[in-house]
């Protein structure tokens, strides 16, 4: 994994950049900062701002793991295309499954939340967020997290029918297991959109789907170094994302001063 800002990395970039290219972002830790309560996230001004300029002259796509009716409102903008639920919710024919989904998740809520009683067993600071088609259980506030963690594993073994068990940061999301993950739902938008290349901007385990994909037109970034990524290059931190959606956007203006075309956002779903 080297830096994105390194001269290998620029070098990749400008090989990636195109009028046809499409631009996709995780939101959680990559766009807006990683906060105790997921309620609380929100989309910096600095970078929405950038974002909205960017979706003007080329398509951009967010796949997050939240729902769509949850990240909808947090954006304050109107993006090309929005995936939710870990790539689930949003990709044409999903909808076909989705009743399905939504049940297996009740289910696998009912008991999470009859055994979270337990407070000998489990710690108080453990929650559990219902996204309808997937479940995240969050415990970033548990006194031990070690302990929360490791019990929580064991629960989540007892599961029938299984659920894909996604490790983030102090929090577990549960999909299932034939849903479509961020790698197939990104590949379903690049179809769509028909776009020349891509580039993938993600932090954590969640988006290892995406940066697996062995795909030349695809470039893969990651927000934090991780030696165990499989993501091509990275930021050194959060902080870095305003440089790197600056340098989009320089590079783009530039394509369309030769004639290239721009792009109008809107909402995908």
């Amino acid at each position: 994994m080297l830096s994105l800002f390194s001269p290998a990395g620029q070098k990749r970039l400008e090989k990636v950049v195109n009028a046809k290219m499409l631009c996709v972002f995780d939101f959680d830790g990559t766009l807006s900062p990683i906060v105790a309560q997921p309620e609380q996230a929100r989309l910096p001004l600095t970078i929405k701002k950038r974002l909205i300029e960017l979706a003007g002259l080329v398509p951009v796509a967010i796949i997050t793991g939240r729902s769509l009716d949850d990240i909808r409102p947090r954006l304050g903008f109107e993006p090309h295309y929005i995936v939710g639920n870990h790539g689930l919710e949003g990709v044409p024919g999903w909808e076909a499954r989705r009743d399905a989904y939504e049940l297996l998740c009740k289910e696998w809520e009912t008991a999470l939340r009859h055994a979270l009683h337990d407070k000998n067993n489990f710690d108080p600071g453990i929650k559990v967020e219902n996204k309808r088609y997937s479940l995240s259980v969050h415990y970033r506030l548990a006194r031990d997290q070690d302990d929360a963690e490791k019990k929580l594993k064991m629960f989540f073994d007892k599961f029938v029918p299984s659920a894909r068990v996604i490790a983030g940061k102090c929090v577990f999301s549960l999909v299932p297991p034939e849903a479509m993950d961020k790698g197939r739902a990104l590949e379903q938008l690049m179809l769509l959109s028909q776009s020349a290349s891509a580039i993938y901007v993600g932090d954590d385990v969640t988006d290892e789907d995406v940066f697996e994909l062995a795909r030349d037109d695809l470039m893969s970034i990651r927000v934090g170094f991780a030696k165990d990524s499989a993501a091509q290059y990275f930021l050194a931190h959060a902080g870095e994302m305003a440089q790197l959606l600056d340098d989009l956007i320089r590079r783009l203006r530039r394509i369309c001063r030769k004639g290239g075309n721009g792009s109008q956002a809107r909402i995908f779903a």
